[in-house]
């Protein structure tokens, strides 16, 4: 071992079953190896012993004191010795992994597609293709589209296509307009492993199937040097593997016909202190900063905002109880309070209304919905579209969705 102190990183974590038994999966989200652990169910409260203050024998004694759990320090070694090959421990030989794969990323001619070619097709034609047939089963279903009005941004999921793309589909259909004329796109999207309050920026372009998205670079360099380096770019390798801006940004390419326009990815961190109630966003220098300068930024520029995130994810699939007819009504009405201050252009009422319910529901889109509705002010929306996806095999679990339409 490298670590004689182990320290597990922050990591993905997803219940599986091999051959019949309860199992974790331990995945890394920054995908340094191709490698992932499983952990039978019986040891994982070794994971939340691995801290990095115990050896393997001080692992072992507090496996036997706190959980009656025997595990000798072989097995452990073994263990953790695994979780090493893989860069789940936070040690040297993670950081220097680390530190490679970000020289690479950065080097390279853009931000490579991280779901092309397994979440929707890599091949333009066949994408096309693919977004054109939601697009005709949603008008063919739908009621006509409002007359057209002044648009300023957009919710948009990042939920996979497979199970959001009539949402997907319907928001961007009715946001077509404002977002062929747009000279600037802010997207801000969810970083599912974002530390608390980051705001990460990249100043690598967004590759499509379409094309290039190019960032807009003195935007990213004005964000920069009002917020510092390092809360800039300190977690800009998220950018390369995390999906929420990457399916928007797919969706902006498709409604402009291939067309590029200047884009500004930022992805936004953890919310969970200001929903606990340990700190507010709007005292957050960092947040204020980035709030008056992007304002600065879409002065004089036909700017979009897009927030890309879901809503709710519930059910066993996420640690929680299965979810009846009853508890999906429930949602949908708690889902609808959201939405309410949402299109209100509310962001105090709609962070307040998560508060108040201690995140029960695991919105996993509060960052950049958040950070928009504060970017917007004043704004009204309409909501466009909302489902609830299912999230296993047996529809106990949801996660849920919408589009909403932000108007001037």
């Amino acid at each position: 071992m490298a670590d004689i102190r182990p320290k597990l990183r922050s990591l993905d974590v997803r219940p599986v079953a091999v051959s019949g038994r309860p199992a974790l999966l331990l995945r890394d989200p920054l995908q340094l190896s191709e490698g992932n652990v499983v952990v039978p169910h019986e040891v994982a409260p070794l994971l939340a012993l691995s801290d990095g203050t115990r050896d393997s024998a001080a692992l072992s004694a507090a496996l036997l004191v706190r959980f009656g759990l025997r595990a000798d320090t072989g097995l452990i070694d073994k263990l953790m010795t695994a979780l090493d090959e893989a860069f789940l421990l936070d040690n040297a030989r993670f950081r220097e992994a680390r530190a490679q794969a970000l020289t690479a990323y950065r080097a390279a001619s853009f931000r490579v597609p991280a779901l092309a070619g397994a979440s929707y097709p890599a091949e333009p034609t066949a994408l096309r293709q693919l977004f054109q047939g939601y697009l005709d089963d949603v008008r063919a279903t739908s009621a006509p589209a409002p007359a057209a009005v002044a648009g300023r941004g957009l919710i948009s999921p990042h939920i996979d296509y497979a199970r959001g793309g009539p949402v997907y589909a319907a928001v961007w259909d009715q946001a077509a307009e404002m977002v062929q004329a747009a000279d600037l796109v802010i997207l801000l999207g969810t970083d599912h492993f974002g530390g608390p309050g980051a705001l990460t920026l990249t100043r690598q372009h967004y590759a499509t199937p379409l094309g290039i998205l190019p960032t807009a670079q003195d935007a990213v360099a004005a964000l920069a040097n009002a917020i510092g380096e390092e809360a800039a770019f300190g977690e800009e390798l998220h950018h390369r593997s995390e999906h929420a801006i990457e399916l928007a940004a797919v969706w902006l390419h498709f409604v402009r016909d291939g067309r590029p326009c200047e884009t500004l990815p930022i992805l936004c961190g953890s919310f969970d202190h200001f929903i606990q109630g340990q700190a507010a966003p709007e005292a957050d220098a960092t947040i204020e900063r980035l709030m008056k300068v992007l304002r600065g930024i879409m002065a004089g520029r036909q700017a979009v905002v897009i927030a890309a995130g879901d809503l709710a994810h519930v059910g066993p699939a996420f640690g929680g109880h299965p979810l009846d007819a009853l508890g999906k009504a429930r949602l949908r009405a708690a889902d609808q309070s959201l939405i309410r201050d949402v299109c209100a252009g509310d962001p105090e009422a709609f962070l307040d209304g998560i508060r108040q319910v201690g995140d029960r529901y695991n919105v996993c889109g509060v960052p950049p919905i958040y950070l928009a509705l504060r970017l917007l002010e004043p704004t009204h929306g309409r909501l466009v579209s909302y489902a609830q996806c299912p999230a296993d095999e047996l529809a106990t679990s949801v996660v849920s969705v919408c589009g909403i339409v932000w108007e001037a």
